[in-house]
């Protein structure tokens, strides 16, 4: 649970009998006394409610410098030491934690915030990033931090993607023009400026009705450079393209990565990176697909932010669950055929792909020897989630790659 602005004595009693009968894994208490702007948010008797029923039950409680000297009955902030006095003197009014927000520090190059658990110091440093658009960032931060601790976070860990989530939208939002206010919007979904003038779209389940996985080997056979192959792919109907280089060097692959990008960000068609977050984040590729070998979808979306897609490879409703839990956009369950571009892929047939598909909150793509003559089998299983078929040689090792993908969508 996270609190943020308590208007009244009144009201946090309430908030404060409540949250003891129904005791939350973690409370996020975010003092708001003091507004970006400066204006007072919360008179005298709101403070002294904080100080005696509020924070002695907060897991975690986030001041800002200003917030942090009212709490303190006006004592000067002014220095990182500063603040790290004021985050134990707060600390013994009850709470488990004490984050002290710098980002108002005056005089300092970066934006740094002490975390105080009791015993020893953290401390958060991040660049800071000249913009006007900071309307809200103080709530954004705590809200990010009981998202994170709601999925097992320890409280260092929790801030620190909390942080770096704040200083990726600060960075993204900082030339927006909107408003005439003194401090603009922060752009939590990135939603508001568009990218390169095409403007990036969520995702959509129906994008997995035809999935193309490229293979550099089968480009190497019909003599294609990848860009011939995916623009051929896209054109023929591709709804959605994985680029997978498994024995690319890191340049080249994202060179061909960009390549692909502009392709299919021309066409409104999503781009993902096998494996390679490094890659996607690179080629501002719309996300990754990742095995079960490769890094855990949590922290790949801690990277990539809430607005990239990820999916995950998965043969059992176990492995399924677990990638809902964690944050994944789709999976893609097989294999459902023999195939032969991928070494030691065992075969879970059409009743794995269903047992898959019934246990998987997430939308689901068939993958694993499918083609013109079995693709019709699969989505013909019935199953509401199974959205579509991913294909690798069945379109890309071919002599025309538009017409196999165009034959595909007509079965």
């Amino acid at each position: 649970v996270k609190t943020g602005m308590l208007p009244s004595p009144g009201i946090v009693k309430v908030l404060c009998d409540g949250l003891r009968d129904y005791p939350p894994k973690a409370l996020v208490a975010d003092p708001v006394m003091v507004s970006t702007s400066g204006d007072i948010l919360a008179g005298s008797s709101v403070l002294t409610s904080f100080r005696d029923e509020l924070f002695p039950i907060a897991d975690v409680v986030t001041p800002n410098v200003k917030e942090a000297s009212a709490i303190l009955g006006g004592v000067p902030i002014r220095t990182v030491e500063d603040m790290r006095d004021a985050a134990k003197s707060i600390h013994r009014l009850g709470p488990r934690h004490v984050l002290v927000k710098g980002g108002d520090l005056p005089d300092s190059e970066d934006a740094v915030d002490v975390l105080f658990d009791g015993e020893g110091f953290y401390e958060f440093r991040s660049s800071r990033v000249e913009t006007r658009n900071t309307h809200g960032t103080g709530c954004s931060l705590a809200s990010v931090m009981a998202a994170e601790l709601a999925k097992g976070s320890s409280v260092p860990s929790a801030v620190k993607i909390a942080k770096r989530y704040i200083a990726t939208v600060l960075d993204y939002s900082r030339e927006i023009r909107i408003g005439k206010g003194v401090h603009g919007p922060f752009d939590h979904l990135m939603k508001l400026k568009n990218n390169g003038g095409v403007a990036r779209r969520p995702f959509d389940p129906t994008d997995l009705l035809l999935y193309a996985v490229t293979d550099s080997r089968m480009n190497r056979k019909w003599g294609r450079s990848i860009g011939e192959a995916v623009e051929a792919a896209v054109d023929g109907g591709a709804t959605i393209l994985q680029l997978r280089e498994k024995d690319a060097e890191t340049k080249d692959f994202l060179e061909s990565a960009k390549t692909c990008r502009a392709i299919c960000s021309g066409r409104g068609v999503p781009l993902l990176i096998n494996d390679r977050i490094d890659v996607a984040v690179a080629s501002d590729a719309d996300g990754v697909h990742l095995g079960q070998s490769d890094m855990p979808v949590s922290v790949a979306r801690s990277i990539l932010g809430p607005d990239k897609i990820i999916g995950v490879s998965c043969k059992t409703p176990e492995q399924a669950e677990k990638a809902w839990i964690d944050g994944a956009d789709y999976v893609g369950c097989g294999g459902v055929y023999p195939t032969s571009t991928k070494e030691n892929n065992s075969v879970i047939g059409l009743e794995g792909l269903k047992r898959v598909c019934g246990a998987s909150k997430l939308p689901v793509v068939g993958i694993g020897g499918i083609g013109v003559s079995n693709a019709r089998r699969v989505m013909e299983l019935g199953m509401e989630n199974l959205k579509g078929v991913a294909v690798v040689s069945a379109v890309f090792d071919r002599e025309s790659i538009l017409d196999e993908a165009r034959a595909l969508l007509r079965e």
